[in-house]
């Protein structure tokens, strides 16, 4: 047992420690894409089922961003002012897990999002008005496989996932704007349905007893969207001529990843574990594959998250808040090329929330 001890625990702080030297992520938080998981040793038998069956997940995800950053520095007069941005998101996700055995699983998820985003700048400038998109986003269907029996292995197992996202949810959402007379036209990126692309997803569940009732858990998770631009407009270019290169919207890749320890207290039909971890997630300024044209705001959220999940017979109720403790908007390649074109250093700003709230209910049918 102790030599998966070594491989889960190198496994959880080798992967995590890549993720945190890749070159940035996202403005706004990650998209919703589903729930993620605390995965505890606790929870393994009436959550995660290591036999046949069926799981049914909902989860909501909610966040307000309105501070600005460019790079790691907060504009702190956009507050002052009132001509910071402020998206309001919600993200409600149902999924549905199938277990074949003690190994295998496929899990199918759909998200509905609901948004709103209130600006001075995209609507003349003089007046603040609120653009919305709602509807169902980008569906994605993986595929899991724990690397143990765990029927065997109590103290500690990692479950690899492969899968595809899906370009069901709408990238060119509409709202109208107001300038010189109203108009519709494609809302921000950061409030678009979907990005457009065939996703590629890739991620690492894991747990390792840590003695007693504490035990580690890892969640890592990318998705390479291989396709460099979606055609949708993003206005960009009428707010000044050197922003002819953010015409039109890039479809980016994403990330996250979570690290953290849980303390189980166990009673005779129930248990409820308290969680402590950090969590990181966001864009990248380059794809893995394709090129990384058109507009994109790269960035990355680092947060400290506090967890709670209570689990009786055949339910599991669980919740986070995600805490940021550094929000970093990195030079995008669009940004890179102005800086040369123009001899001054460009870094486009964004707008991140304080913390995120996620909560939700798993059901094993």
């Amino acid at each position: 047992m102790k030599f998966y001890h070594k491989i889960l625990a190198a496994v959880a702080v080798l992967t995590l420690f890549n993720n945190l030297k890749s070159n940035a992520q996202g403005c706004v938080a990650i998209r919703g894409n589903g729930s993620f998981l605390t995965m505890e040793h606790p929870m393994l038998d009436t959550v995660l089922g290591s036999d046949k069956g069926w799981l049914f997940t909902s989860s909501y995800r909610y966040f307000k961003s309105f501070r600005h950053f460019r790079g790691r520095e907060e504009q702190k007069e956009r507050l002052v002012l009132g001509n910071e941005v402020i998206n309001h998101q919600s993200t409600i996700d149902l999924s549905l897990t199938r277990n074949f055995n003690q190994f295998w699983s496929v899990t199918v998820g759909m998200p509905y999002l609901i948004n709103t985003r209130s600006s001075l700048y995209e609507h003349g400038g003089k007046e603040r008005h609120t653009s919305k998109s709602n509807g169902i986003g980008d569906m994605r269907i993986v595929a899991n496989r724990w690397l143990f029996d765990s029927h065997k292995t109590h103290t500690g197992n990692i479950q690899v996932g492969l899968g595809v996202k899906l370009p069901t949810g709408d990238y060119n959402a509409t709202s109208t704007f107001y300038n010189v007379t109203p108009a519709v036209r494609p809302v921000d990126q950061s409030i678009q349905l979907g990005d457009g692309g065939v996703g590629i997803i890739a991620e690492v569940n894991g747990f390792l007893g840590l003695g007693g009732s504490f035990s580690g858990y890892t969640n890592l998770y990318y998705m390479s969207n291989p396709r460099n631009m979606n055609g949708t407009r993003t206005y960009r270019e009428t707010l000044r001529a050197t922003l002819a290169n953010e015409a039109i919207t890039n479809v980016p890749d994403q990330y996250m990843a979570r690290l953290g320890v849980n303390y189980a207290l166990k009673g005779a039909f129930s248990a409820i574990n308290v969680s402590a971890g950090a969590r990181i997630e966001g864009i990248p300024v380059y794809d893995i594959f394709g090129k990384s044209d058109g507009f994109r705001r790269p960035g990355y959220v680092f947060s400290g998250e506090p967890a709670l999940n209570y689990s009786f017979r055949k339910v599991n109720i669980f919740a986070s808040v995600p805490i940021a403790i550094i929000r970093d908007r990195t030079q995008s390649v669009t940004d890179r090329e102005n800086s040369k074109n123009t001899g001054t250093f460009v870094n486009g700003d964004a707008a991140f929330a304080d913390y995120s709230i996620n909560f939700g209910v798993s059901f094993k049918l």
